[in-house]
């Protein structure tokens, strides 16, 4: 009995890595426990069955589609259990008999929500315990979830450790409720000091380096632990000189960063860049990291390198156009210069150049950006970036979601894919700001959140 349960939670985890239900029946007898029968979960234990899948009928009054960035009027989505099984003008999808319905006939229907950067894990501080932040996590995930944002990617977890894989797989198997994720567990930082034994490295924190062969043993290891990104810093911080210009601390050498890039890429993963300028900003660019991020000055000339080689640009905007950015630039230079107009530019030149993939990512860390609130960015792509509402949505669905390479799966509102839905009150396309008022979630055929008032079953 015990190896056909083991066998069954194997199983379970390996589904889980797919966003499938990790829940099986006992395969070896009749229940003879409490109550009706219960599922096996992926640690072998048992637990209350989901529900059996049911057709729903959602009546949309409006719908953004997200891959020809059209507002649609008057549309049907059919959807049984997880997926969509339909979806069209409501003069051609009819709704069968006994399908439950969802009235948002006065509402903006939009795929759901994808964010590109977020830290779940708040900043581990001393004293701090494995179990304070895990809860910390749950937590600002499913703040997330209930804002809106179905799926997103985390880019590290602030000296706690793999602690993103454990709280993946228990969204993906169903013990909590967040987004689905792609994690990128520690990171990998450049040590330009020796390492001194008497002070070894925290394994909780991000995974140090001095060679290029530490670089690729480094991401072995975090794809052994569960990691879906190699996430990077070729940039550390930021000064200005005397005249104003950017300063920037250049950390790993193009070989060191090239090799790190290359490992993941032999493996199949992808490697995500924190970048501010200088040459950190370039090598990173050169050395073909996925996605390039923040990129304070990025300028035209790498701008056209990103769109060459087919890599994503993924801006972090709010996060570094917070007041507190300005308060210490101006604390630092005597009130003379700030990033923020350097980084905007940046945005806008991203904007202007044909064929550039800007994601939607917004560094929502626990520190100075709260959990939930992440639709600012869209306010801040369009009003400092130069977006259009249209791009800054397709940013948060169609692109995000091609970046991730869940393309086939999330990003617009199609058939066979999975029901993740939110809904807004007005017009999107006409008030970006609406994206802050969401009223409406559901994520793979389950409602998460509905404040609509408008939730008839027949």
């Amino acid at each position: 009995m015990r190896s056909k349960i083991l066998l069954v939670a194997t199983c379970a985890v390996l589904l889980s890595a797919t966003g499938l239900s990790a829940q099986t029946k006992r395969p070896d007898k009749p229940w003879r426990g409490a109550g009706p029968e219960p599922c096996v979960g992926s640690d072998g234990g048992v637990e209350l069955c989901a529900p059996a899948p049911r057709l729903v009928a959602i009546r949309a009054g409006h719908m953004f589609d997200s891959k020809n960035g059209q507002m649609l009027a008057n549309q049907v989505i059919l959807l049984m259990g997880e997926r969509i099984t339909d979806v069209g003008p409501a003069s051609q999808v009819k709704i069968p008999a006994g399908a439950e319905v969802i009235d948002l006939s006065r509402a903006t229907v939009l795929p759901g929500l994808i964010d590109g950067h977020t830290h779940m894990f708040n900043t581990r501080k001393p004293g701090g315990t494995t179990e304070d932040y895990m809860l910390i996590a749950a937590q600002n995930a499913a703040n997330d979830l209930r804002a809106g944002f179905t799926t997103a990617r985390d880019m590290t977890t602030h000296g706690n450790g793999y602690g993103d894989v454990a709280i993946r797989n228990a969204i993906n198997e169903g013990r909590i409720d967040g987004p689905r994720y792609q994690v990128s567990t520690r990171g990998i930082v450049w040590g330009d000091k020796p390492a001194d034994p008497a002070k070894p490295d925290n394994p909780l924190d991000a995974a140090v380096i001095r060679t290029a062969e530490e670089g690729r043993a480094a991401v072995r290891d975090q794809i052994a632990h569960g990691a879906d990104w190699i996430k990077l810093y070729p940039t550390g911080a930021y000064s200005f000189s005397p005249t104003g210009q950017g300063i920037y601390v250049l950390e790993y050498p193009l070989p060191v960063l090239q090799a790190i890039i290359d490992e993941a890429h032999r493996m199949g993963k992808k490697t995500g860049c924190h970048v501010y300028g200088g040459d950190g900003e370039k090598f990173s660019i050169i050395a073909g990291c996925d996605t390039i991020e923040h990129a304070f000055e990025l300028d035209q000339e790498q701008a056209n390198m990103i769109v060459a080689k087919g890599l994503y640009y993924d801006p972090t905007l709010q996060r570094y156009i917070e007041p507190y950015i300005g308060d210490n630039d101006a604390k630092s230079t005597g009130g003379k210069y700030s990033i923020i107009p350097i980084f905007e530019h940046a945005v806008q030149v991203a904007n202007a150049t044909k064929g550039m993939k800007i994601m939607f990512g917004s560094g929502a860390d626990g520190s100075t950006y709260v959990h939930g609130t992440q639709a600012l960015d869209f306010e801040m792509l369009v009003k400092y970036g130069g977006l259009t509402p249209v791009r800054a949505i397709q940013a948060a669905t169609t692109v995000n979601a091609e970046a991730l390479g869940w393309q086939d799966q999330i990003g617009s509102i199609d058939k066979g894919k999975y029901a993740d839905l939110v809904a807004v009150s007005g017009d999107p396309l006409a008030d970006i700001t609406e994206l802050q008022h969401v009223k409406f979630v559901m994520k793979g055929g389950k409602i998460i959140r509905n404040d609509m008032g408008e939730h008839a079953s027949k």
